[in-house]
């Protein structure tokens, strides 16, 4: 009689749970962006949850809780009621490099957090100053090799994935780059536009300086050329299997019911498979809207998880 009554409590709070995700959403929904306005995850953040208000019929606001290089969003999420009324648009960085990356951290995101899906996805521009004497790749690698001192290449900051990118050229070309690091992007791009340093990984937001011939683009780091820049090559047709992508993912708080995480998924692969939604972030630095299941969002972490954790030890970086 126990057992009967046990299975029939259980078969409610199911039901009870199925409802609330057809429910769902009845309140606002947060998305919460790790960076200021302006950033991809931001962009992305704005994009999706625009289309997700019109599938809802529901509003939903991006709150920028900027800080700890997105750790004080994660873990904003992290502690959130799990409800599916408080998500995270996070960088792959969150996930992938930061729990190797620094030495002590309130939160394993990795624990703490569950994968929803992945939203977008862009690759880096190797980008020189363009007084360089190089026309090309192969003769910026060649340059670089045979130059003394050797030359001085800017990144976003130690431990970002611009460094990490250009650690990754420098093992595989075989070559030496001083690495100079720089509180962002912005003031990376600066340096290289200046002549303080001769390269730099960027994102492909920085298109405009390079149409005005500020910066030289020589290729990218992706897979495929870029949509953005279709005549730069990648990476990968000189040193076959280079790949370094950047994408951002949605994000929920663990204990989160699984029929509003489906729920989730489902809505948010409509609103990716939207042609207007392609344009928008074409628009937005050339990112790509990223549509995969769960099971490969789960498989393209780990991947880069090894592939992260192993370059962090070679480097034998580590940051307070």
């Amino acid at each position: 009689m126990l057992c009967k009554k046990l299975g029939a409590l259980l078969g409610l709070g199911l039901l009870c749970t199925s409802l609330m995700a057809q429910d769902y959403p009845q309140k606002t929904v947060r998305l919460i962006s790790p960076i200021p306005p302006g950033g991809a995850p931001d962009l992305i953040a704005r994009a999706v949850g625009q289309r997700l208000a019109q599938v809802w019929s529901q509003s939903v606001v991006i709150e920028n809780k900027v800080g700890s290089n997105g750790q004080l969003a994660a873990e904003f999420v992290a502690r959130a009621t799990p409800d599916g009324y408080t998500l995270l648009v996070g960088m792959d960085s969150l996930f992938v490099i930061n729990p190797y990356l620094y030495k002590q951290s309130p939160l394993d995101v990795n624990k703490e957090l569950i994968p929803i899906a992945t939203l977008g996805a862009n690759q880096f521009v190797l980008a020189i100053n363009p007084n360089l004497p190089v026309k090309n790749f192969p003769e910026f690698i060649e340059y670089a090799k045979k130059t003394k001192p050797t030359l001085a290449y800017a990144s976003g900051g130690n431990g970002s994935q611009h460094h990490l990118t250009m650690e990754m050229l420098k093992a595989r070309a075989n070559m030496d780059l001083l690495h100079v690091p720089y509180k962002g992007g912005t003031p990376a791009t600066t340096a290289t536009i200046g002549g303080e340093t001769v390269a730099m990984f960027s994102g492909t937001a920085n298109a405009a300086l390079i149409k005005a011939g500020k910066l030289k683009a020589i290729a990218v780091s992706g897979a495929a050329r870029s949509k953005l820049m279709p005549d730069i090559p990648t990476i990968a047709e000189f040193y076959p299997g280079f790949d370094n992508t950047i994408w951002i993912g949605l994000f929920a708080p663990r204990g989160t019911p699984d029929p509003i995480v489906q729920r989730l998924r489902r809505d948010v692969a409509r609103v990716l498979a939207s042609p207007e939604l392609t344009e928008v972030f074409a628009g937005a630095g050339g990112i790509e809207p990223m549509i995969t299941s769960v099971e490969e969002m789960q498989r393209l972490m780990k991947s880069d998880q090894a592939k992260y954790s192993k370059l962090i030890g070679d480097l034998k970086l580590k940051i307070d």
